[in-house]
Formats: C-alpha cells, structure tokens, sequence
C-alpha cells in the first residue's frame, strides 16, 4: 500500500455509488434529479478519516465499469489510498439509491445483485504487513455476510493478532443476511479479535442478544472487548471500558439526510483513538461530526473537518 506498509487507518468493507434524489419528501418514482458520490460504510469512514489529515486506505474491489473507474478516482480526489482496491472481472459495481423524507425516515434501496464486487474481496488480496501495522483496522459486519470476503476478513483480524484499535461496526444490514442468527453466528466470531465494537442498541440486539445499552456493552466487554460503544439514537451515546462508563448527549440539528452521521461518527471516533484522547472529549467530538453530516445531502463528501466539528463543539459550549 506504501513504501513503509504504514496507514493512520485502514477500513475493509463496502464501496459503491450513492444515487442520492436532490428533491426531498417524494417517493423515488417522482424524483428528477439525481446527484452521484462515492458510497460505502467502510469508504465513507476512510474518507471522514482522511478529512482530519489521517492517513487513510481502503480494502475493496469495484466492477471493471464506469462506476468503478468513478469510485476510484474520488478516492484520490478524497485522500483515501486505493491501491488495495482490485478491480472484479465479472461483478458490476454496485449502486444504492434513498429516498428522503427529513428529519428521520430515509429508505435504501440495494443494487448488489448477484453479489457486490467488495463481497468477492479474497484472502490473496491482502496485504497483511499493513494490516498489522495499521494505527486502525476498521471492519464491518457486512463483510462476513458471504464468501470469500468472510474467509478475508477472518484472515485480516488474525494477523491482526488484536492489536489496539482493531475495530468492529457491527453494521447490520437484514437484507445481507439469510438470518439474524447467522449474523449473530459471524459477529460473533470476529468479535473474538477485535478490540473496539460499536453498534446502535438493534445492532447490539442481534450481534450479543442484549438491547438496553448498558447489559449489551457489558456483553460486548465479556467477549474481550475493550471499549464497546452504544448508540442510543436521541439518547445520545454510551461508551464502557473495564473501569469508565461515559455517556453524552446527541447534537441537534436540522436532519436533511440522516444515513452518514454513523459514518461520520466512525471516521472521527478513529481520529480520536490515534489521538489518544480522553473517552468523553472523543465520543463529543464523534457526536458532532455525525450532527453535521446528517444536517447535509450526501455522506462521504459531507464529511466535516476538524475545524467545523471543534466550531460545533464551541457553539454548544457556548449554549450551555
């Protein structure tokens, strides 16, 4: 990936376009216009990383198609290495449409059929040096839904060896899964070589059984995790280690489109880990940057900068 096989953050995961409809409150059968950006979890917490200056890369395929060559070239443009992204000489690269209806209703519709290209990421794709020596590994649960991403990813996290800040999104997605069980079956089973899991309270549900957020950390904490987080939706976020609990309240703001403030949340949430903060200082700072991202249209170029996330910060300060 680079010459010294070092990266601030390196994300495995999801990469396609988002089709976004720029007209708001009308089902997508009434939209006219559309806007296209780089889409993704695990891209948009590569780019939400690379927004504070981290180092950031991505582990991913794309079809050998126009959308691909798109996807690449706005992770340079973004500041997001993409040398670890091959390229699928079969699947299209896939494609995600919403609609919006502010402030909290904002349907998906999935083009991955029959499979997304960064499902069909393979052990040999791997460069295992930058896996290990990365400041944050970053996955999702989506990616142990199907082979051979599942064999990459259960590859990936043991070089990994669970080193610090190897981090889970437990991301759950029912229409990638056969079953609840079965993802309960494979989050499990990577929750076993991660260090960090965050999850909102339904994520918790299906990957430990636990909902409220306090019994779903402490299961979390049990499986030998080090610092699981909560989120609670407009009950803010929880966040417990072996001997803290924090819990801090939400931003509000006017939502325009709330589907990358969790991906927002995740990019900073890994800044704050290599910066070493304080919990409480870190999931304040992940709160805001999620409140900004979700009072904007699209997600990975929405992504804020420290500067806007710490003005947020200021302002709060300033109400209380």
């Amino acid at each position: 990936m680079n010459e010294a096989n070092r990266v601030d953050i390196l994300a495995m995961g999801r990469l396609g376009v988002d089709i976004y409809p720029l007209q708001d409150g009308v089902g997508l059968e009434d939209v006219q216009t559309f806007g296209k950006y780089l889409g993704g979890s695990a891209a948009n917490v590569a780019v939400a990383a690379a927004r504070y200056g981290e180092q950031a890369g991505l582990v991913s395929r794309v079809g050998d198609d126009p959308f691909g060559r798109f996807l690449l070239r706005e992770l340079g443009r973004l500041n997001v290495d993409a040398s670890a992204i091959h390229v699928d000489p079969v699947l299209k690269t896939p494609v995600t449409f919403c609609e919006i209806f502010p402030p909290d209703d904002f349907p998906l519709y999935f083009y991955r059929e029959p499979k997304a290209p960064d499902l069909n990421v393979e052990t040999a794709d791997l460069d295992l040096d930058t896996i290990r020596n990365a400041g944050v590994l970053w996955v999702t649960a989506t990616g142990f839904s199907q082979e051979p991403s599942r064999s990459a990813h259960v590859r990936a996290l043991e070089a990994r060896a669970r080193r610090p800040h190897t981090v889970l999104d437990l991301d759950y997605r029912p229409m990638f899964w056969e079953s609840p069980s079965e993802a309960a079956a494979q989050v499990g089973r990577a929750l076993e070589h991660v260090t960090v899991a965050v999850g909102n309270r339904e994520e918790c549900a299906v990957a430990v059984g636990e909902e409220d957020p306090h019994r779903a950390a402490d299961a979390l904490l049990a499986r030998g995790v080090q610092l699981a987080i909560v989120k609670q939706g407009p009950k803010g976020v929880l966040a417990k280690t072996a001997d803290e609990t924090v819990e801090v309240p939400p931003f509000f703001v006017d939502v325009i489109n709330g589907l990358g403030a969790g991906d927002a949340f995740g990019g900073a949430l890994c800044h704050g880990l290599l910066s070493e903060w304080p919990l409480e200082r870190m999931l304040r700072f992940a709160n805001a940057a999620g409140a900004i991202v979700a009072s904007r249209r699209e997600c990975s170029t929405a992504m804020p900068t420290q500067a806007e996330v710490d003005e947020l910060l200021l302002t709060e300060v300033a109400h209380d």
